[in-house]
């Protein structure tokens, strides 16, 4: 099954670096944030996985969780983090998937069906469709995913602001524009009519179009 914003995020259990874990039971009522690599040791992994240490505060005031996943066993992950303790300055504190058997990449239509049931003797080459960042929601459907290749490492900034983004149309009738940080305007959606913004947006909007409305941030 091909995924896509909404489909229901593939539950999985598997060890990881910090035991066996079950997705979904793993995730409870919080974000997930479910981010892979195609291989331990290799360098801008490294470096991505030192930034999202030190930013795993701000995604833990967002009440979302984040996990890794590299096709890889758990001992050399557990090799890796010493690396990337030295390069960060910062040893992760958060799950990182052992996806050996390449199941997890599979069920994330990440590799295809017939990419084997083992890692050893795969290169990152072999794996390099295995980058993608997925957002899911407390109700465990995918809101957002990201594949990069692999010489281009990943900016957490983006994902926390992709992320304020969904927070906070989840909870009002609003859309985001190019751009947007937490705390500027934001669009009304089409969907809200005139008569139904006014009795929500009593000071009034700007009307920069018939059909792009913006007012101040509602979280504010």
């Amino acid at each position: 099954m091909t995924l896509k914003i909404n489909s229901l995020a593939p539950d999985f259990t598997a060890d990881t670096s910090e035991g066996k874990l079950t997705f979904h039971e793993w995730l409870g009522d919080s974000w997930g944030v479910l981010f892979s690599h195609p291989k331990d040791f290799t360098p801008v992994c490294t470096t991505e996985l030192g930034s999202l240490a030190k930013l795993r505060p701000e995604f833990e005031a967002r009440n979302c969780k984040v996990m890794g996943l590299s096709v890889d066993p758990v001992s050399d992950h557990v090799k890796w983090l010493e690396d990337i303790k030295d390069v960060s300055g910062i040893k992760p504190n958060y799950p990182i998937v052992a996806d050996e058997k390449l199941e997890v990449a599979k069920l994330y239509n990440m590799l295809e069906g017939d990419a084997g049931t083992t890692s050893m003797g795969r290169t990152a080459v072999d794996n390099e469709t295995v980058r993608t960042v997925y957002i899911i929601r407390p109700d465990k459907r995918i809101g957002l995913f990201l594949t990069y290749p692999m010489t281009t490492g990943r900016n957490f900034h983006e994902i926390l602001r992709a992320i304020d983004s969904m927070q906070l149309t989840a909870k009002h009738k609003v859309a985001t524009p190019a751009d947007w940080k937490k705390g500027e305007d934001v669009i009304i959606v089409p969907k809200v009519t005139n008569e139904e913004a006014k009795k929500i947006y009593p000071d009034g909007w700007e009307t920069l179009k018939p059909y792009l409305r913006k007012v101040p941030d509602p979280s504010k």
